[in-house]
């Protein structure tokens, strides 16, 4: 039985010298590899109450897109800068190879609302990315 590592093609160096680049295309360029990565990305939180998904520029899309039509909850899109074309909250954080910042629109999720954050089940976001999206929603 294959795993997730089995469609992750992982590429050295890229897109700078010193980082690993996880390239999943190769996931969703076979139905299985796909349908393997939503339904354990679901199975991890299928005991969570949550009202809203939010998915990360931009693997997150894709993931979260999945999960929220299977789920039936909305989606928020949490972009880099420039991107979403009504009034935004954002932050800046640095990344292993530079600096980036992601928004969100300002009235993309309600007071109250208990948020999933949605990126990919294997290339986890670097940790000062991840605080600034919970930070931003």
């Amino acid at each position: 039985m294959k795993t997730l590592d089995d469609y992750i093609r992982v590429i050295p160096d890229f897109p700078e010298p010193g980082v690993l680049f996880r390239d999943i295309t190769t996931v969703f360029q076979d139905a299985d590899g796909m349908k393997l990565a939503i339904d354990q990305m679901q199975d991890a939180v299928k005991d969570l109450d949550f009202d809203v998904i939010v998915g990360a520029e931009s693997r997150g899309f894709i993931y979260g897109a999945a999960m929220a039509y299977n789920l039936h909850k909305p989606l928020v899109l949490v972009r880099k800068k420039g991107k979403l074309p009504w009034k935004t909250e954002s932050v800046d954080y640095d990344l292993e190879y530079g600096k980036a910042t992601l928004e969100i629109h300002v009235d993309a999720i309600k007071p109250g609302q208990r948020v999933l954050l949605v990126d990919d089940s294997k290339v986890l976001m670097e940790e000062r990315s991840l605080r600034a999206i919970v930070w931003t929603a």
